[in-house]
């Protein structure tokens, strides 16, 4: 098989490196792809835009191309998987119907309330003194979303008025027509992604995320500085109970709208402190860096399950199988993440970390003139496995004591909070 992944950052790269474990897999093309795509064996980069979507499948007919896997959300919102679907590919991935449910927050709360699926309580706005006057009258600690794709930096968990009402002025000021705003529920954050067929579910392992770039989750919003996996909050009977009050309603809910959703369900969920699940968010692709953790993990071929979502035939598919244990996945980011940095600075150390046994996946890099390069706010995602999740993340981080860039810098604290509260056991 020839498997074209689209997009260019470190989940990408991981869905990569986990499709290439396979000998079924002859290759795999990344469009663009990243430095650490473009260095490993087996793998290509195409130079072209995630939304060059007819030079994508002009490359894909061409070059045999037997599964699209697509990566980011923008091109998804934008329609690649009813476009590349047009030209007879298979596609992993939603239509651009179903990725509404990331594209558009307000789509999503409506679709959730519709199908009496638990989320926080909202309002939408389009005007920006009525969304003023109302969180006035509501008081803080309070949220204020996006209503559109802002690369995981469209969130403000406001605890003061003040907080709240600038973050309203600059999401109008930066050309959001539209604002949701939303109660502020407590308790402990979890991803868990399901991959679906538009029938039927299928849970990955619950993954944590850390979204905030300063230790003790300060400062503002990332794409994620860390992920590990499987998260202690989330035990069989808990995610049993997800599966049939949130993933398969949720998957029902769009099959009822006429939406066949073929792709990741990603649930970003908070549960409360006793033990409810509801719903923050879904979005409609794997989740970054928590692909990087969960990965590492499946035994389960992953070729096969995509194909079997493809194919809407997940429900006569075998369990999914896991290595035992936990893994863990912290991000070097370069200086200034998420403000602006620098690019271009070389990269050294990685085969030391990888020869001390950990798994060293580009996000923002580019190889030049031979040597790789920054080329991104996140520039890695160092991953790690072990027995348990403190051996994960020990692993994580002496492995990233060996890779240098100039400004590096990355959260000392991945997992700690969640270690301190609960185990695995």
């Amino acid at each position: 098989m020839k498997i074209l992944v689209v997009g260019n950052g470190g989940r990408e790269h991981a869905l990569a490196w986990k499709l290439l474990q396979s000998q079924r897999i002859q290759q795999i093309i990344c469009i663009p792809g990243n430095g650490g795509t473009a260095t490993t064996p087996r793998c290509q980069n195409i130079s072209l835009r995630v939304d060059d979507f007819e030079g994508i499948a002009k490359f894909a007919l061409v070059n045999g191309v037997s599964l699209v896997v697509v990566g980011p959300e923008l091109p998804l919102s934008l329609g690649i998987t009813d476009y590349l679907q047009r030209q007879n590919l298979t596609v992993f991935g939603p239509n651009k119907a179903g990725a509404q449910i990331e594209a558009s927050k307000n789509w999503a709360k409506t679709l959730m309330q519709s199908a009496g699926i638990p989320t926080p309580e909202f309002r939408v706005f389009t005007d920006i003194e009525a969304a003023r006057s109302y969180i006035v009258d509501r008081g803080a600690p309070i949220v204020v979303k996006a209503d559109g794709l802002a690369a995981g930096k469209g969130v403000t968990v406001a605890s003061t008025l003040e907080e709240a009402i600038a973050a309203v002025e600059s999401l109008f000021k930066n050309g959001f027509n539209t604002v949701v705003v939303e109660e502020c529920v407590t308790g402990q954050e979890v991803s868990v992604l399901a991959l679906t067929d538009g029938i039927s579910v299928r849970p990955l392992l619950p993954a944590q995320d850390h979204k905030r770039i300063g230790e003790g989750d300060t400062g503002p919003n990332t794409g994620g500085m860390g992920a590990f996996a499987p998260s202690p909050l989330v035990d069989s009977a808990l995610m049993a109970r997800i599966e049939r009050e949130i993933l398969q309603p949720t998957v029902d809910a769009l099959r009822n709208q006429g939406i066949d959703y073929r792709g990741v369900l990603y649930a970003g969920l908070m549960i409360t402190p006793q033990g409810e699940p509801t719903v923050l968010e879904f979005n409609c692709r794997f989740g970054d860096p928590e692909t990087q953790a969960i990965l590492p993990l499946l035994e389960t071929p992953l070729e096969d399950l995509l194909l079997a979502c493809t194919e809407q035939r997940l429900s006569q598919f075998p369990p999914i199988t896991w290595k035992p244990g936990a893994a863990a996945c912290v991000v070097a980011a370069a200086k200034g993440y998420p403000g602006s940095y620098q690019k271009g600075d070389a990269i050294a150390g990685i085969e030391q970390a990888q020869e001390m046994g950990a798994t060293v996946l580009s996000a923002g890099t580019q190889l030049k003139d031979e040597q790789l390069v920054t080329n991104g706010g996140r520039v890695l995602a160092v991953t790690a496995t072990g027995d348990t999740l403190d051996e994960a993340i020990a692993l994580a981080y002496r492995a990233l004591d060996c890779i240098q860039f100039e400004g590096i810098y990355y959260r000392k604290d991945i997992g700690h909070g969640i270690r301190r509260n609960t185990s695995l056991a």
